[in-house]
């Protein structure tokens, strides 16, 4: 039985090849607490686990994933110790994706925002369905993005088109976000699972430490990254719990 720590993070094994599915569709696949804790730990066990050669991360129903959720957000600004426990685990995702060993192909089938986004953009190979879209919106609802694009994204894209889409939480189209380096390919959305698998299939053929060493010689430039910006964007984003502009934006959605 492969290991499942949450209904809301699906475990699924074909051969050598595990799918992740993010499994609250109800909500877009938004990420409560015990999600957010799954996806913390789920990547040491698929290393650790030497029958597992590659993994597709994905979404269920309409939606790859909303990002973070509006009663997680009134929790961190109401009690300080969630704030700083979920600002550590945000912290400890990054780090754990990205020291993952093993390729990981992202199959975005419907909108990654915030959070969402992040996540499908640390993986190795992003497939984005047609009418997926891309948004990191933590400025949008007053927010630092210490978890979303401010490390990353200028890796992938100029500066100022980082700078653009960041301090703008403008939505990102699929093809738009293959132009820009966050996507490697557009896919129809009906063929988006069997591509996936089918690449993650092909990487896992492929010659086990050439692949994984080589991904690490890659991920380098990210850990640097990482460590580089993190440390101060999630103070900062902390110190964005505290300010009237979050209050608002949780005052808007929690409105009857």
């Amino acid at each position: 039985m492969p290991y499942a720590p949450t209904p809301h993070l699906l475990v699924e094994t074909d051969g050598p090849v595990t799918t992740l599915t993010l499994n609250n569709p109800d909500m877009r696949n938004a990420f409560l607490d015990d999600m957010h804790e799954a996806m913390q730990e789920i990547w040491l066990h698929l290393a650790a686990d030497h029958s597992v050669r590659a993994v597709v991360l994905t979404g269920s129903g309409k939606a790859f994933s909303a990002g973070g959720d509006i009663p997680g957000f009134i929790r961190s600004y109401e009690d300080p110790d969630h704030r700083r426990l979920s600002l550590r685990g945000a912290r400890r995702l990054m780090d754990a994706m990205a020291e993952f060993p093993k390729p990981v192909v992202a199959a975005v089938n419907g909108p990654a925002v915030g959070l969402g986004c992040s996540i499908a953009v640390s993986c190795d190979i992003v497939l984005i369905a047609e009418s997926a879209f891309m948004a990191d919106t933590h400025v949008n609802v007053g927010l630092v993005c210490g978890d979303g694009g401010a490390a990353s994204w200028p890796l992938m894209m100029s500066l100022l088109k980082a700078k653009e889409y960041l301090l703008t939480g403008d939505r990102i189209p699929a093809a738009v976000a293959v132009e820009l380096g966050l996507a490697n390919r557009v896919v129809p959305d009906d063929q988006l699972m069997t591509e996936a698998a089918a690449l993650a299939h092909r990487l896992a053929a492929q010659p086990r430490q050439a692949v994984q060493e080589t991904k690490r010689a890659l991920n380098l430039h990210l850990q640097a990254a990482i460590s580089l910006v993190a440390p101060f964007a999630l103070s900062a984003e902390a110190e964005s719990f505290e300010t009237d502009d979050l209050r608002n934006t949780i005052e808007k959605y929690t409105k009857v």
